[in-house]
Order: structure tokens, then C-alpha cells, then sequence
């Protein structure tokens, strides 16, 4: 216990330190930023001096100058927080040329930089961020991600590495360095840097371990994890690459690399932006420590599945059942119903009473009935329609009229039906009329409506099952979205339309009048962040799509994900095992519908290298009842911890607490407590007061994320939550990297040494 405890102390101390280091080099990028700052101002009030020369060249150069100074401030001002995210560590390049930025041209390294037993020595490092930094001797502080210099913090591979030994993301907030995370890009080396071993932190340590591991079957594991995943990774993109891998096989990092390296092979193709879908807000926070959104375009957009529609966001959680109704495919058809159905809200006229060529006009709801049925019978969507609605409205009344015969000349009886239109479109009462009987629906509106138990039963009869339409519509009172709400709320705005807007004028740049110091100060440009945070909301489809965890995507949500890939690349990214959607083909189905007709190049990866064996083999057990005959990912390292097995003592809150504060005393990061969806309130509270290091979620948020050590909760009562729940329990068991406990209530089952039912041999 005690050597245990050394080692936890010296693991905190090595992440400690190299936080420490890092934050050390951005303060020390603050203080030069903070020079260019003055210059910058420095520049401008010199520029303004200038002025008083008074000759037109001295006015024409002043304003050049302050032009481009004042650019330069305000973009300096602009980007001054959160803009250092990464970091590489390089061996010694063939020649020593050095680029404009003052780093090293040199792409391979050099004869000699590895030594015969596999040592070597760090020649050279290099930081990533939003914008260039040189020091006052010219050497490079900051790399401009844009910049040559850059390209091998994406492009970098294990299979083909270049210079590049170590990749390190860095996350901060603020001038507060908050972590690091290391990839090894040459496990197989022992690397020094000013004389002291190359420090790695997060996985990068793990592979570093079985790179170096003496067994040459160890290193030899190793290389086929790389290759594999490098194969992934630069695949061609004029398709769909489709990756499947069982727990631990690194699919998500795997696709994060891919947009990188996709991004920075071909930038123009890809300047239309890169949306990355994950299915929880948990793995989205997870995802963006690894690949930080870049910079002037905002190429990279990660979005939680339930954050893809503007205005609205996922806080609520459907019960199964209500999930498969709202997923399936089948509420398409009721939100085709319920749209057209919506306009007959809100106390619809059922009369139109006007006044034309001194004779009063009426159509009676029959009228109405038929002129709206044939108004809907187009594709166009429904708010959309109205124009087509107004004008068989017209039509009805100019018939009423009688004054289609009155002038058998065609331009006189085309100039008395303008006439007669447009004397109709002027009263108040049409203008009334049209507004309450064809209303401008909004998606919100039409799933409010759709809340009415009653109003639901009409719309989705034959569709949805008495049961299914009561939960369906009391789930839709509550304050707040589902994930699946999201998609529906999709679904609408594609059914519903937005009608035409006036275009509105274009406002004047300011740039555009400028004439000196006066009209410059002002100004003040968009940051590259700002713009990225612009066009990411402006933007509706994307060149590139990757879909994390899609065995998890209803039917629904793969159309709302669809609509943004039209015309996209496309990378998905699952394990069929893991999901937990309860119609796996009906979900095929619309994947590939929405893929279209693209042609699909399949991979798979077979290692797992964060699982132990110990955690792995339990875990199989479940896998062999979720879905039998379906092979495990190969665990490729042992812990000699087996997992461990309580029983509920007192109470189910005593026990869970107490097994966390167990797990927090033996691991050295996280502790992931899992429970069944409907325990997950009730999971915070029994573990308030143990820190940050502790989490508890429901089982459904533990898809994608991974901790240190994991305690799953009643085993049972997460495989009897939904239909998929053996494939939900097979993904909760597979989270932990080093130690799992399992408590057994007594509904589990339990036997003599606390094993559950399930997960007896």
C-alpha cells in the first residue's frame, strides 16, 4: 500500500511539473504579446504624427499606417486569451534550414538522430496557437497553426512520424494552464530532452510503457494498434469510411485525428467545415481537449447531437419507451400530420366574409375545408404554401364574383382580375383572415401542440399506440428537451419552412469611408475566434461529417444529421455491440438513406488497449448474452487486479459511497460511477463531499467516456431498463482503465462472493 501510494504521489508530481511547465512558456508568451501590444500603439500614435506633415503623400502614408496598425492591435487584442492548444517535441531535421517563422524546414530526420539503442535526443520544440509569436531574437514562441510549421502537429502519424516524437495537447483557460495529454509518436523510443528523460502524460505514458515493454510480442501489439488506426486515419475522404471497434480500441481519437489530418491535407476542400456529432455533452467536453476548434473559418464544429439546432439544447431525458416512439421512423409521419394539422389551431375562422365590386363575397367552411386540401397537396413546405393558399383563396372569390364573363377581350379581363385581387388583398378583414386560417408555424409551436393528449391521438392514430401517444404527449409538457425532442424540433423546420424575408440593405463597412486616425480607433475587427463562432451558427451543411458512437443514432436523428452532409464526406465511427437504440436495422436503414449513394470503404480495430484483461474478460460474459457469437476487442495488457464485487451492506448510498472512496484512494485520475438512467440525481447526492475526481452518471452518459476506475451499479436494473440494456451494461463495464467494482443489490442476485446473476459463468 505504501509503494502504492508512492507511485499515486509521483504520477500527481509528473503532471503537476508539466503543467507547471507549460504554464511557464505562456506566461512568458503573455509578456511578449503584451510588448507587441505597445508597439502596436506605439506605431499608431507615430503614424498619427505623420499626419501633420500636411502634404497629400504624408496624409496617404499615415492613413496606410495606421491602417495596418490598427489592424494588427485589434487583432492582437482580439486573440490575446485561450490561443496556446498544442505542442510538439522533434528530433533533429536533415538540414538546418529555418522558414520565415523561425522554426526548422526539415521534415524527416536527420542520419544519426536515433541512436543504436534506441535513444534520442529532442532537438527541437515547438508550440501551436491561433497566431504567430517570435520572441525578440526571432525565435518562434507561438507556431501560427496555418503556418508549414505546424503541419506535422496534424499530420503526424506512429506509422509515419516524421521528426515528430511527442504530440501534446494542451487545455487552458484563460492565461491558467488546466492540462495536458501526450501522444507518443515513437513509443519504441527513450527520449531525452536538456538531459532528462521525455516526460509523457495521459495515454501517451501507457503506450510509452508497451512500446518499451521488453516482450517483443508486446512491441509487436503495438505496431498493429498504429497501423491499423493510421490506415483509418489518411484514408481517402471521397466517400464514406465507415470504422467499427469494440471498447478501447481508440475509434473516437482515431476520428478526431482523421479531421485534422483531413483538414490540413486539402484546406480549401475542407474550408466548408467539419461537423463532428457526438452523442452526449459529456464526450463533447471530452473531444474538445483533444482537438481545440481552429481558428479564421471555424473548420471545426463538435457538437453534442441534442446542441445541432440553433436555440434549442438537450437537458431532459426520455424514459425507453418514450425514446422509441420518438426516434423510430414512424414519427415522421406523425409530424407530417401534426404540421398541416397545427393551422387548424388557435380558433381557425371557419367563414371569409369580404366586400368586391359592391357585392359581399362569403366562403363557407366547406369551402375552406376543400381550398386548404388542396393548398396542402403540394410538397412544398407548409409555410411555404401560404402564397399558394392565398391565391386559390382569390381564385374561390373571383368566381363567386361573377366577373370572369364579364369581358371576353383576355387584357381587359386580366386587368379586371389584378384589379379585383388586389382590391380583396387590401381589406383588413382578407389580411385578418389569411393570418388566423394560415398562420406562420413555428417547429416550438407545432411540438407544444402536439403536448394535447387528445389533439396527438387524431394526428398520430394508426401510427403510434394509445400508450405510446400518452407518454409521447406528457413528455412534451415538460420544461425542456430530450435529445429526441431535438431531432423532431429538425424534423418540423424542414417540414414547416421559413417563409421569404425582405432582404435587408447591406450595411456600410466602416473600412470603407476611412480617411485617418479619427475614423480608425472605432473600428474594431472580428477575431478569428468571434467569426469561427459566427459562421459555425450561419453554417447548415458541412464538407466533411463524422458521426461519433452512430450505433446510438435513431432514425430520427440521422435524418437532422443528414441534412447537414448533403453534399459532405462522411466518416462514421461505431461498434454495433455497444448500442443502445432497440431497432438496429431500422437505424441502418436511415443511415443509409442519409449517406445516400456515396460508396463506403469499412474498417475495423481489433486491439484494445485501454481495458485490461481482467475487466475485459468480465465484460465478455455480458457481450456473449447482448449479442452471441460477436468477438471481443483483444485486450493487450494485465493489471493482476481482478475486478471487484460488493454487496449492498446497509444501504445502496452507504455502499456506493464507500466504494468510490475506496477506488479514490487506489487510482491516481477519475472514478465513474455508474447507475441506471432514473438513479442519477439520486447517484450525485450520495456522493457529495468526495471531490471532483468522482462523477456519477446514468448509463446511457457513459457511452465514449473512459476513467481511471469505474463502479457499476446494480447490474440488473441497468439491463432491465430498456430492450438494449445488456448492450448498455456491456458498455458500462467496459469504462475503466485499471480497477472496476460491481455492486449487487439485491435484485442481482448476488451469490456467495457477491457476483451478480449476469455475470456468473
Amino acid at each position: 500500500m505504501a509503494a502504492q501510494a508512492q507511485q499515486e504521489t509521483a504520477l500527481d508530481s509528473l503532471r503537476d511539473r508539466e503543467i507547471g511547465v507549460e504554464q511557464e512558456h505562456l506566461d512568458r508568451v503573455y509578456r511578449r504579446l503584451e510588448e507587441k501590444i505597445h508597439e502596436a500603439e506605439f506605431l499608431m500614435h507615430d503614424a498619427a504624427q505623420r499626419g501633420q506633415v500636411g502634404t497629400p503623400g504624408a496624409l496617404a502614408e499615415r492613413d496606410a499606417q495606421v491602417f495596418r496598425a490598427g489592424i494588427h492591435l485589434s487583432r492582437l487584442n482580439n486573440e490575446f486569451e485561450d490561443f496556446l492548444f498544442g505542442r510538439i517535441d522533434l528530433l533533429r531535421g536533415k538540414d538546418g534550414k529555418k522558414g520565415p517563422d523561425g522554426a526548422y524546414t526539415a521534415v524527416e530526420p536527420a542520419e544519426g538522430s536515433v541512436r543504436e539503442d534506441n535513444t534520442a535526443d529532442i532537438a527541437e520544440t515547438l508550440h501551436i496557437g491561433r497566431i504567430g509569436v517570435l520572441d525578440q531574437d526571432y525565435a518562434p514562441l507561438v507556431i501560427d497553426w496555418r503556418a508549414p510549421a505546424a503541419a506535422p502537429f496534424y499530420r503526424s502519424t506512429p506509422v509515419d512520424p516524421g521528426r515528430v516524437v511527442r504530440r501534446r495537447v494542451i487545455r487552458s483557460k484563460g492565461r491558467k494552464v488546466l492540462g495536458v495529454e501526450d501522444d507518443l509518436m515513437r513509443p519504441e523510443l527513450t527520449a531525452f530532452l536538456d538531459g532528462h528523460e521525455l516526460p509523457v502524460i495521459g495515454d501517451g505514458a501507457l503506450m510509452a510503457a508497451l512500446g518499451q515493454a521488453r516482450s517483443h510480442t508486446m512491441r509487436d501489439i503495438v505496431a498493429s494498434i498504429q497501423a491499423e488506426q493510421d490506415l483509418v486515419i489518411r484514408a481517402p475522404a471521397a466517400s464514406v469510411t465507415y470504422v467499427e471497434g469494440g471498447p478501447g480500441t481508440g475509434k473516437t481519437a482515431v476520428a478526431l485525428h482523421r479531421a485534422a489530418y483531413l483538414l490540413y491535407q486539402d484546406r480549401r476542400r475542407y474550408a466548408g467545415g467539419i461537423l463532428i456529432v457526438s452523442p452526449t455533452p459529456l464526450l463533447v467536453a471530452y473531444t474538445e481537449g483533444v482537438l481545440p476548434s481552429l481558428g479564421e473559418e471555424g473548420q471545426v464544429a463538435i457538437r453534442a447531437i441534442g446542441s445541432l439546432v440553433d436555440g434549442a439544447e438537450a437537458t431532459l431525458y426520455d424514459s425507453p419507451s418514450v425514446a422509441r416512439a420518438k426516434g423510430s421512423s414512424r414519427m415522421l409521419r406523425v409530424l407530417r400530420k401534426a404540421a398541416r394539422g397545427a393551422l387548424e389551431l388557435n380558433d381557425s375562422p371557419a367563414r371569409l366574409r369580404v366586400v368586391a365590386f359592391g357585392r359581399r363575397l362569403e366562403l363557407e367552411a366547406e369551402q375552406l375545408a376543400d381550398i386548404r386540401r388542396a393548398a396542402l397537396g403540394g410538397t412544398a413546405p407548409v409555410n411555404l404554401l401560404r402564397p399558394r393558399a392565398r391565391k386559390l383563396l382569390l381564385d374561390a372569390l373571383w368566381e363567386q364574383s361573377g366577373a370572369a364573363g364579364r369581358h371576353t377581350d383576355p387584357e381587359l379581363a386580366a386587368e379586371l382580375r389584378s384589379s379585383f385581387d388586389e382590391d380583396i388583398t387590401s381589406e383588413d378583414a382578407f389580411i385578418a383572415f389569411l393570418d388566423a386560417w394560415w398562420p406562420e408555424l413555428t417547429p416550438a409551436a407545432v411540438l407544444d401542440a402536439m403536448a394535447d393528449e387528445r389533439r396527438l391521438g387524431r394526428w398520430a392514430r394508426r401510427i403510434l399506440n394509445p400508450g405510446e401517444i400518452r407518454k409521447v404527449a406528457r413528455s412534451l409538457r415538460r420544461d425542456g428537451h430530450s435529445v429526441h425532442d431535438i431531432a423532431m424540433l429538425d424534423e418540423l423546420q424542414a417540414i414547416l419552412g421559413a417563409p421569404a424575408r425582405p432582404r435587408k440593405r447591406r450595411e456600410l463597412d466602416p473600412l470603407d469611408q476611412l480617411t485617418g486616425l479619427e475614423e480608425l480607433m472605432p473600428v474594431r475587427e472580428e477575431s478569428q475566434r468571434e467569426r469561427a463562432e459566427r459562421l459555425a451558427q450561419e453554417r447548415t451543411e458541412y464538407a466533411h461529417v463524422i458521426v461519433d458512437e452512430a450505433q446510438d443514432v435513431t432514425p430520427m436523428q440521422w435524418r437532422m444529421i443528414g441534412r447537414r452532409g448533403r453534399h459532405a464526406t462522411w466518416t462514421v465511427v461505431g461498434d454495433p455491440a455497444q448500442s443502445s437504440w432497440s431497432d438496429p436495422d431500422e437505424a441502418a436503414e436511415a443511415r443509409d438513406e442519409a449517406l445516400g449513394t456515396r460508396p463506403r470503404r469499412r474498417f475495423e480495430l481489433t486491439v484494445n488497449y485501454r481495458n485490461p484483461a481482467e475487466i475485459a474478460e468480465l465484460a465478455s460474459k455480458v457481450l456473449a448474452l447482448a449479442m452471441p457469437g460477436s468477438a471481443s476487442p483483444k485486450a493487450v495488457r494485465s493489471t493482476g487486479v481482478e475486478p471487484r464485487f460488493t454487496v449492498v451492506d446497509h444501504t445502496l448510498a452507504e455502499t456506493v459511497r464507500a466504494e468510490a472512496a475506496r477506488l479514490l484512494e487506489r487510482v491516481d485520475g477519475t472514478v465513474g460511477v455508474v447507475v441506471a438512467m432514473q438513479r442519477r440525481e439520486e447517484a450525485r447526492r450520495w456522493l457529495a463531499g468526495l471531490g471532483d475526481r468522482v462523477v456519477a452518471l446514468g448509463s446511457l452518459e457513459a457511452k465514449g467516456l473512459e476513467y481511471d476506475a469505474t463502479v457499476v451499479v446494480s447490474p440488473a436494473e441497468i439491463a432491465d431498463e430498456s430492450p438494449a440494456g445488456l448492450r448498455v451494461l456491456y458498455v458500462a463495464l467496459t469504462r475503466a482503465t485499471q480497477q472496476l467494482t460491481v455492486v449487487s443489490a439485491e435484485r442481482d442476485e448476488p451469490d456467495a462472493t457477491g457476483v451478480p446473476d449476469l455475470l456468473r459463468d
